[in-house]
């Protein structure tokens, strides 16, 4: 049972050229069993039948950028612009396996007013074997694909930053700063979203590219002094490892860095640490 009535939940959707598949994700919104619900699909500059689409779910809103505007500002839209208390983040590859997914992660939510996000059990065509449900269990991060955030907590952490890459680190990035303000994060083991990953529809180059750029990003704006002078060159390292043991990702990946380093006056002058303490526990699994 519900500790207050029914706070307002609105379920985002962001979407670019997946009309074959989003209409799985905007289904198991709509199926969920809970009262005060309202979803809402951008349309992030989609060049297929996405548009045809809106005929078949009249009882959503439908917003359209004409140009692309990437996941971090269009999520960051549609939290800035609603009256909900949480916000869950829905991708266009993604969707509930049962109807209750949403009210059991508010009721969670409710009853642990230090959480700030809460994390779905994500399954995926690498990881498909469904667990049982158990007790929740604090996390350092949330999985962009499937998540629930208090809306009070993310406006005042400042949502997600603006970063040069449009894809990657941002989930890490809001978590470090949501667990700075004292924050947790929980993750309901049982209670599943399943990622369909699109795999086809992919391309590894710019995905890895703005990856790695945004990771250093991240790291150049949150690590504290001193440990920024240690923790950048290391992450290098550990990248390079990555290279030579799968060298088809490396001109990706050092394209990435030549962006980092490219945007680095931009990322001194947004340059927000966090404390240390709270930097090396994030680290080390944020328990």
């Amino acid at each position: 049972m519900s500790l207050l009535p029914s706070p307002r939940v609105l379920v985002g959707i962001t979407t670019r050229n997946r009309a074959h598949i989003l209409s799985k994700a905007i289904t198991s919104a709509l199926t969920q069993d809970y009262p005060n619900l309202q979803v809402s699909v951008i349309d992030d500059g989609s060049t297929d039948s996405t548009p045809a689409l809106h005929d078949k779910f009249p009882g959503i809103e439908w917003r359209r950028h004409e140009q692309p505007h990437g996941i971090i500002e269009s999520r960051n839209e549609l939290m800035q612009n609603t009256a909900a208390d949480f916000y869950v983040s829905l991708d266009d590859d993604a969707w509930f396996l049962r109807n209750d997914e949403i009210a059991v992660a508010v009721e969670h939510a409710q009853r642990n007013p230090k959480v700030s996000a809460v994390a779905f059990d994500i399954l995926s065509p690498d990881r498909p074997q469904p667990s049982r449900r158990t007790d929740s269990r604090n996390v350092a991060i949330f999985i962009g694909c499937g998540h629930l955030l208090r809306l009070s907590a993310a406006r005042e952490a400042g949502f997600y930053a603006v970063t040069p890459g449009t894809y990657g680190s941002e989930e890490k990035d809001l978590s470090l700063r949501l667990a700075d303000l004292g924050y947790r994060i929980a993750l309901l083991p049982g209670v599943h979203v399943w990622h369909d990953k699109a795999w086809q529809d992919r391309n590894f180059f710019p995905i890895h590219r703005s990856g790695v750029c945004n990771e250093f990003v991240m790291t150049l704006r949150r690590c504290p002094i001193p440990d920024v002078v240690i923790v950048m060159p290391l992450k290098l390292v550990s990248y390079l490892w990555f290279w030579l043991r799968r060298p088809s990702f490396f001109l990706a990946g050092i394209t990435g860095v030549a962006d980092a380093v490219r945007n680095t006056p931009m990322v001194l002058r947004s340059r927000k640490p966090v404390r240390r303490s709270t930097f090396w526990k994030w680290k080390q699994g944020g328990d």
